[in-house]
């Protein structure tokens, strides 16, 4: 399993051993320049489904209540879902400025929209066993603000605990979305973190973590 929130389910169905082995990436697609004009506003960008669990409508919120004190910044929603039509409306209801909707990202745009975003937001409220889009920002260096469901929390450990936020308290998430924008100290810790925290992600280090389970499987069912 991936997690451990995806070996919980494993666990319910059987009971044989669960070996954990996370997801990986390749670092090497995801080293991007960064071509933001310093006159452009910060960008917060989200990118997947749009659907009623990955939690945008709280983002959307969160960015409101944000906005009251900076409007020098601007949400991108990339992806498509049930939900778009009913997310467009909240923005022209509330009147929610600089939001913009992408539609679908293809493959190959979204290492570019990664690294020129100042936070990558992932408001995931459940069903996520993982997050491969968390280590794909970490890997261009951008800082994210995520939901605290079981499976991103197991990529967001140690410093990336900062990162973690309950996308259902308003305050709390616009409080976070602010500090990993315009704090530079913390973004500077954040991207540290990152850094290294991603390198056990790498897809040789995955190869040989699943290499050794097969060995070991082979092993105890010859």
């Amino acid at each position: 399993a991936v997690s451990d929130s995806a070996a919980e389910y494993v666990r319910s169905l059987t009971d044989e051993p669960v070996e954990i082995v996370p997801n990986g990436v390749d670092l090497e697609r995801f080293i991007a320049p960064r071509k933001k004009a310093t006159n452009e506003k910060k960008s917060i960008l989200y990118l997947g489904r749009l659907e009623k669990r990955k939690g945008v409508d709280y983002l959307l919120s969160a960015y409101a209540r944000l906005r009251e004190t900076h409007d020098d910044v601007q949400l991108v929603i990339g992806g498509k879902g049930v939900k778009r039509k009913s997310l467009e409306r909240t923005v022209e209801q509330y009147e929610i400025p600089d939001v913009t909707f992408t539609g679908f990202i293809a493959e190959e745009d979204k290492v570019a929209l990664l690294a020129n975003a100042d936070v990558y937001c992932s408001p995931a409220l459940y069903g996520e066993s993982f997050g491969i889009v968390l280590l794909e920002a970490m890997a261009v260096g951008t800082p994210i603000v995520a939901g605290n469901n079981p499976g991103y929390a197991s990529v967001m450990t140690g410093t990336g605990r900062m990162s973690l936020v309950n996308p259902k308290s308003t305050e709390d998430f616009a409080q976070r979305l602010e500090m990993l924008l315009y704090e530079e100290e913390v973004r500077s810790l954040w991207r540290k973190w990152a850094k290294d925290a991603v390198e056990q992600y790498r897809f040789d280090v995955v190869a040989d973590a699943y290499e050794a389970v097969y060995k070991k499987a082979m092993k105890v069912y010859a």
